[in-house]
């Protein structure tokens, strides 16, 4: 609950093609709002390189865009919407530590 009541308010305060990082508590909330409206926030650990983050973000954004209809951005849901490839950008941008 907290990372998507974090997520939504920092994406409605944020202008229109903008890109920000914002402390929460003990994380980094990395938000790019399109030009198109179309929002993506990335919640990590301070450590986590916010580069990595906007880049993250540009692509899923993206290939968002690309598969999902427009017009089912402002009323779509994750049981709405299917896009699979989220998963997928997860692990490739996940940090490994060492041992794992």
């Amino acid at each position: 609950e907290f990372m998507t009541f974090t997520s939504q308010l920092i994406a409605e305060r944020s202008a229109l093609g903008s890109r920000a990082s914002v402390k929460e508590q003990e994380y980094l909330c990395h938000v790019y709002v399109r030009s198109d409206g179309l929002a993506g926030v990335v919640i990590a650990d301070t450590e986590y390189p916010q580069r990595v983050c906007f880049t993250l973000l540009d692509k899923v954004l993206d290939e968002f865009s690309r598969q999902v209809s427009k017009m089912d951005w402002p009323s779509g849901s994750p049981a709405t919407i299917s896009y699979s490839a989220l998963d997928g950008y997860l692990s490739k941008y996940q940090v490994q530590t060492p041992g794992t």
